[in-house]
């Protein structure tokens, strides 16, 4: 089997639990939805880098949430990357895909020749989860920190949900001599379980930055640095190459915590962008307003960030006042 190969777990998240110390997690292989996220873009290597990392953050988080929710991250700082975005669309119904969309702004003029994470500055990371209609989002930050994106996404749940939270990820491009050069990323992540989970309640911390340390002693303690001493042995090659399907590589890492694995949740790159959202996202501006975003072509164009889409509108047709026939 070659790596320009589709496999049976290719954007797959398959959640999974550790009976003996108590910990769940889930491990994720994102492979045509990273092709569909970056090929939209021409983002330098340092920016496909930080996308790569949020992208699979999103999907190893977002396959906790309910049904026909939605979960965002959002990074937002001072650097040459000023901002990174992505979402996880929940399925509608059991059975079918998530979907995934992400991108990110930056300043090319200062980006450096150092570490992908040396391209975000003074600046916060940030969980959302929306429930959908007639329910009050819920929203979480941690200051950026730690050397990565998977360091923020940990202390957020050491901090916000009291929820020890480690990852290991892996991403990459392929370049098998006869393939077209394609992404392989693929990642776990683990946690564990208190008595009750603050994060199925939502509810924010308070006090100093934690780490998954403070959150842990004695037995628990020790089942926690176990296990993470068990993770941190995983290969480049387990995490994203084509011969070691997921389930076998939790019984290679952690056949002695008796590991049982559960449905995958198939995943896949989509947008939510339409004629009538923009149509939507332009109904608070007045006609005036509309003359100033009116082209010399006398349209009124909008592109999608996340996936490309480039929308032609008649000027007449949009703004609020169009909306009440004036």
């Amino acid at each position: 089997m070659t790596l320009g190969t589709k496999i049976a777990w290719d954007d797959t998240v398959l959640p999974f639990q550790l009976d003996l110390p108590d910990m769940r997690g889930r491990v994720a292989r994102l492979d045509g939805v990273l092709d569909g996220i970056l090929k939209q873009h021409d983002y330098p290597t340092v920016v496909e880098a930080l996308v790569a990392e949020m992208a699979l953050l999103t999907a190893l988080i977002g396959q906790t949430i309910g049904l026909r929710w939605k979960l965002s991250l959002q990074v937002q700082s001072k650097g040459a990357v000023r901002m990174i975005a992505t979402d996880y669309y929940a399925p509608r119904a059991e059975g079918e895909p998530a979907r995934i969309r992400a991108y990110a702004g930056f300043d090319a003029d200062r980006l450096t020749d150092g570490a992908p994470f040396d391209q975000v500055g003074e600046g916060y990371f940030a969980i959302l989860i929306d429930q959908g209609k007639g329910t009050q989002p819920y929203q979480g930050i941690t200051p950026l920190a730690g050397g990565s994106l998977s360091a923020c996404a940990e202390a957020y749940f050491a901090q916000s949900e009291q929820l020890p939270t480690r990852f290991q990820l892996r991403f990459g491009k392929s370049t098998e001599p006869g393939v077209p050069e394609h992404w392989r990323a693929g990642g776990v992540m683990l946690q564990h379980m208190p008595k009750a989970s603050p994060f199925a309640a939502g509810g924010p911390g308070t006090g100093d930055i934690l780490t998954a340390a403070d959150l842990v002693d004695g037995a628990e303690g020790e089942n926690w640095n176990r296990v993470n001493i068990l993770l941190d042995t995983v290969e480049d090659l387990e995490l994203i190459g084509p011969a070691l399907p997921p389930t076998d590589l939790l019984v290679r890492l952690f056949h002695e915590e008796q590991p049982r694995v559960y449905d995958a949740q198939s995943v896949r790159f989509g947008c939510t962008c339409s004629e009538e959202r923009v149509r939507q996202s332009l109904s608070i501006y007045s006609v005036k307003d509309i003359g100033h975003m009116t082209t010399d072509e006398g349209t009124v164009t909008a592109d999608c960030q996340f996936c490309g889409a480039h929308y032609v509108l008649d000027p007449a047709s949009v703004g609020f006042e169009a909306d009440q026939g004036d």
